[in-house]
């Protein structure tokens, strides 16, 4: 699958970002029939047997969609895979995935060359998480066909660069798809990615309040209570740096002014009056920087739909600009 062939099977030049807990199978079908790549992290579906069946459920949607849409076929979806050694299940959900001929691979938290080979075996297509050039030629040197350049503000595990300075660094020596994930809420701001020299953006708080989204009402509700302000970016919850709700620590009983810096990961964090973990992502809420731009909860369709409209208003404002531009500017002699 070239980037070209996947660009023109989406309305929009969109990835939902595949969110631990938060992307339920339900979600992704409904992101890929509204016409953006859908992903989910391999591990939401627990245990590892029910794998088989989020892909076949996908798979199934995707499938009834089409037949009804000839019109509007549905996306490609994509799978997360953690290829960190400590991922338990690496091994036994490649295999899933390969048997299933996933579309698309999300690789993150290490080198993805076997993934890579195994993946391109039956036609899928991998990109890569990185969140720093060095990274990014690692990734490319191991094969993989894109990148997801994860910038400063970006919900959960982030980066600290500016995506301006971020693109134009690796778009020196890559000229394959480039995804730019980071504060991404609106249509507006699709356009701008593309703008900045990316294919497509990544985008995920915004999803998280949607209808479709595995999150508790008061993850969604916190989401539209909250500014760029009350975003906390630490490394304690995991020893890695990560963006979270600063209002899911204080609901806790934890100052997040008094965060430690952690070197080592860990998914739990603390504990409770009674005892009991209180844990992340579960507990701890992630959400990126972009978050004051979210103000309702809704269908996932209905929110693509604001997106492609939103874009396409963009495209024009940006028409009119340089129509404007060309109206106004001073005539330059040639000689």
């Amino acid at each position: 699958m070239e980037s070209l062939s996947l660009k023109q099977q989406l309305r929009l030049p969109l990835f939902g970002s595949p969110m631990f807990l938060v992307s339920s199978k339900e979600l992704v079908a409904e992101q890929c029939k509204a016409g953006i790549v859908g992903a989910f992290p391999s591990l939401n579906a627990r245990p590892e047997e029910d794998l088989v069946k989020w892909l076949a459920f996908i798979d199934d949607e995707i499938a009834a969609w089409n037949v009804l849409h000839p019109d509007r076929p549905a996306a490609p979806y994509a799978v997360n895979l953690i290829v960190h050694p400590s991922n338990p299940r690496l091994q036994h959900d490649l295999e899933v995935i390969a048997r299933h001929a996933v579309p698309i691979i999300i690789t993150s938290l290490n080198e993805p060359g076997k993934v890579v080979e195994k993946v391109h075996a039956y036609g899928g297509m991998v990109f890569h998480d990185v969140s720093t050039v060095r990274h990014a030629k690692k990734a490319l040197a191991a094969g993989v066909d894109g990148l997801v350049l994860v910038c400063a503000g970006a919900g959960g595990h982030t980066g600290t660069l500016n995506p301006l300075a971020f693109i134009a660094e690796v778009r020196a020596f890559f000229d394959g798809p480039i995804v730019l994930s980071g504060c991404v809420t609106n249509g507006r701001q699709i356009l701008a990615a593309e703008a900045m020299g990316a294919d497509y953006a990544y985008m995920g708080t915004r999803f998280i309040a949607s209808a479709e989204a595995n999150a508790p009402g008061e993850y969604k509700q916190m989401i539209l209570a909250s500014s760029a302000a009350d975003i906390v970016r630490s490394s304690a919850v995991t020893g890695l740096p990560a963006n979270y709700l600063a209002k899911s620590f204080e609901a806790v009983g934890v100052d997040p002014a008094t965060l430690p810096e952690r070197s080592t990961s860990s998914f739990s964090f603390g504990s409770r009056d009674d005892g009991s973990q209180v844990k992340a992502w579960r507990d701890i809420w992630s959400a990126g920087q972009g978050v004051g731009s979210i103000h309702d909860i809704g269908p996932v369709r209905v929110l693509v739909d604001r997106l492609f409209l939103e874009y396409q208003q963009a495209v024009g404002d940006m028409q009119q600009r340089i129509a404007q531009r060309e109206l106004t500017a001073p005539v330059r002699s040639t000689q």
